[in-house]
């Protein structure tokens, strides 16, 4: 298992996160009962947030949040943000008012929560849900961003009562022990019983807001969404984007020109125009058709497709573009592929032990001078032996100084765990 926790050089900090290292979720647990009945404890903090935008998808979903909140600070709101997982600092999970949540709050609202809950026996990511809708109700706010982190129906967050907006990204197999478990009741083939899970968002009166998919797919997921009453907006019914040199969007409101985000690949496009079908269905928060073009351009998210700056890890590959993403999974290795297409690269790569190091690189075939695999310090990840014909190295350091001198750019992909430690290693933590 990888290690959802960090390290903080703050002690009051650490002495929770050690205790948070302690929770797992008990084996054959699913539900919302603990969680909500932590929040009770609480005193119901999920009842009292600012509007919220609520988003899940196997690719995409921390992408659609980071274009959410630039807009929405575009427009001069004020924002809380819930983002998982953590880079390097555990912080990252709670962005209060735009800005991370200082290690004297964090460790305040981790102590109260764990205090409370230590008869529950819950979950590290029940913990953290409950800590961040307290921190959220403390501080006001005009709107709430809060990424899904597994699933949907049973993810901890999914306790919100109306949302001014759901939406759905892009969906694929992904999590497959925790969300294809066999179930009564439930849709038995593997992308529809991903369309339930991911749909379990839905609620009555909030606008859900999708990406195209399937027919098979979209079928289940208005199904959901007439059982539970949440108005439905399917992009190619209800809105359409077509993604080019700009982005052309248009729905029942209008047509717009939009700009291309300064994020690299195409599918980037995609979520911009999720973030902006999900802003343009909800009535909660007005937002204005500039702070859409400027939240568009000034949005940033690390470890996706990001070309690392100049930094210790870096001057390793002098001379040489070094580029860094997180994306483990077969849609993530599709983006990966049409992002390099053409070009020749060398490829760093660990993955956890439950992941397929296929997806990544079989995009990438014909284009890479070399495979060079990593073990992901800290997790349980993948040896040598699952990377047949690849080099190996002990860390990645050791594996940018063994390129060779033809500057060739370089990607280090695989896993969001080791992207953290790039960037921490690169002096590039997210702030």
């Amino acid at each position: 298992m990888a290690k959802d926790f960090a390290a903080s050089e703050d002690p009051a900090v650490q002495a929770q996160l050690d205790r948070l290292a302690a929770l797992s979720l008990p084996q054959g647990r699913l539900g919302l009962e603990v969680v909500r009945e932590l929040l009770a404890r609480l005193g119901d903090p999920q009842k009292r947030l600012p509007p919220v935008f609520h988003v899940a998808g196997t690719n995409g979903k921390g992408s659609t949040c980071a274009y959410l909140r630039a807009i929405l600070e575009a427009d001069g709101k004020v924002v809380h943000t819930a983002i998982k997982p953590h880079l390097v600092r555990y912080n990252e999970r709670i962005r209060i008012a735009g800005e991370l949540v200082s290690d004297a709050e964090l460790a305040a609202l981790l102590k109260e929560v764990l205090d409370l809950s230590e008869d529950l026996g819950p979950s590290f990511f029940e913990v953290t849900t409950a800590a961040t809708f307290l921190a959220f109700a403390h501080h006001p706010a005009d709107a709430c961003v809060i990424e899904v982190g597994l699933g949907g129906r049973f993810d901890a967050t999914n306790v919100m009562e109306r949302p001014a907006a759901c939406g759905i990204a892009t969906l694929g197999i992904d999590h497959e022990a925790f969300l294809l478990v066999p179930e009564e009741g439930v849709p038995q083939e593997p992308l529809v019983r991903i369309a339930f899970e991911k749909a379990g968002i839905a609620r009555a009166g909030s606008p859900l807001v999708t990406q195209s998919y399937p027919p098979a797919l979209e079928d289940e997921i208005a199904r959901i969404a007439a059982l539970v009453g949440a108005p439905l907006h399917r992009r190619g019914h209800d809105w359409w984007a077509e993604v080019g040199e700009s982005i052309e969007y248009r729905d029942r409101h209008g047509a717009l020109s939009l700009p291309l985000p300064a994020l690299p690949g195409r599918h980037q496009g995609d979520n911009v125009a999720l973030a902006v079908a999900m802003l343009r269905h909800q009535d909660k928060v007005p937002v204005s058709e500039r702070a859409l073009a400027e939240g568009i351009r000034s949005a940033r998210w690390p470890a996706r497709l990001q070309l690392l700056g100049q930094g210790p890890l870096t001057a390793l590959a002098p001379g040489r573009a070094v580029w860094l993403d997180g994306g483990h999974n077969a849609d993530a290795g599709l983006a990966i592929g049409r992002h390099f297409e053409g070009q020749r690269l060398h490829l760093v790569i660990g993955m956890l032990a439950n992941r397929y190091p296929a997806t990544i690189i079989e995009p990438l075939a014909g284009r890479l001078a070399s495979v060079t695999a990593v073990p992901i310090q800290g997790s349980e990840s993948h040896g040598a032996e699952a990377f047949p014909g690849a080099l190996w190295a002990t860390d990645v350091a050791e594996a940018l100084k063994a390129l060779p001198d033809d500057g060739l750019p370089v990607l280090i992909a695989g896993s969001l765990y080791l992207a953290g430690k790039v960037l921490a290693a690169n002096d590039e933590i997210p702030d």
